[in-house]
């Protein structure tokens, strides 16, 4: 007897809403996708969802908060757009799960701690610098206490839509903030830097970590050899450029040791172009935290 679906929407018409889409449709697993909304009926999301046999509405979020059936919401609107949903959703019975850098709710990476929590109100998935950088950051912390982590993000210029540059200050700030919280850095750091270079580059990220103490380095080796597969489970285009560097940088006067690790996202080209690694992990990572949560609901 094949087993029930829980029914979502997509919020947000734009490239990662109909992103979204395409993986929700193309390996729907336990999720049914039965309203793309937004506020633009003529916009080209709209069009694509239609095209696809997807229900549209234009009334956005309202015509979300009409269907009683909606379980889950996938947010793909702006950071200031959620903080207004969060609250009406959450007094509707419906999961948020928001690919914005609003930082309303716990913050949560599918491969460190979604199942610590598989029953929040609003999954927060932070940002595409957070997805990517913190299960890596997270598995040296497991392995030495860490004072600082520093995470450098170049993003392809033309990958990085109206959204994106107007969310520049909430991406550095959730993404260090979720370093910290979820990371295990007792201190961090995010810049993201748009590269103009034709052709496009991957989604290309630098991490600088200080540890507290000293460690093994087989042991971080290890362990992010491990996450890195983890992360690959519902990112196929996530690896580590090469082995993590082990060297020392002067702080404060004294020499302390750093490990840099190098860290490329190639998209899976559902949609968006392959080189748009840092929407598509945000994408990926909606996906999965929405099949987790048909799942635990499932029993």
């Amino acid at each position: 007897m094949p087993q029930e679906k829980t029914k979502v929407a997509i919020l947000g018409t734009g490239n990662i809403g109909s992103d979204l889409m395409v993986k929700i449709l193309n390996n729907p697993g336990r999720l049914e996708l039965v309203l793309f909304c937004g506020i633009d009926p003529d916009s080209e999301g709209m069009k694509r969802a239609r095209e696809r046999g997807v229900p549209t509405s234009a009334e956005g979020i309202q015509a979300i908060l009409k269907d009683e059936e909606i379980e889950l919401v996938f947010d793909a609107t702006s950071a200031h757009a959620h903080v207004k949903h969060a609250p009406l959703l959450k007094e509707a019975g419906k999961t948020a799960i928001d690919l914005t850098p609003a930082a309303v709710g716990p913050y949560v990476v599918p491969s460190v701690n979604l199942m610590e929590r598989p029953d929040l109100p609003n999954y927060n998935l932070i940002t595409c610098g957070g997805q990517a950088t913190i299960p890596p950051v997270r598995a040296v912390a497991d392995v030495v206490p860490l004072d600082y982590a520093e995470v450098v993000s170049t993003v392809s210029s033309v990958s990085a839509g109206p959204g994106t540059r107007q969310n520049i200050d909430e991406f550095t700030v959730t993404t260090a903030r979720g370093l910290e919280l979820v990371g295990g850095a007792k201190r961090g750091k995010a810049i993201i830097i748009l590269n103009p270079a034709d052709p496009p580059i991957l989604m290309r990220n630098t991490i600088y970590l200080v540890p507290a103490e000293t460690f093994l380095k087989e042991a971080v080796a290890e362990a992010l050899e491990k996450r890195v597969r983890e992360v690959q489970a519902y990112v196929p285009g996530y690896r580590l450029k090469g082995k993590p560097v082990f060297d020392q940088v002067t702080i404060g006067g004294a020499e302390r040791d750093r490990i840099t690790l190098l860290l490329e996202v190639r998209g899976a080209g559902d949609f968006l172009p392959e080189y748009a690694g840092n929407l598509d992990i945000m994408t990926a990572s909606a996906w999965q935290v929405g099949q987790c949560i048909a799942e635990f609901r499932s029993g």
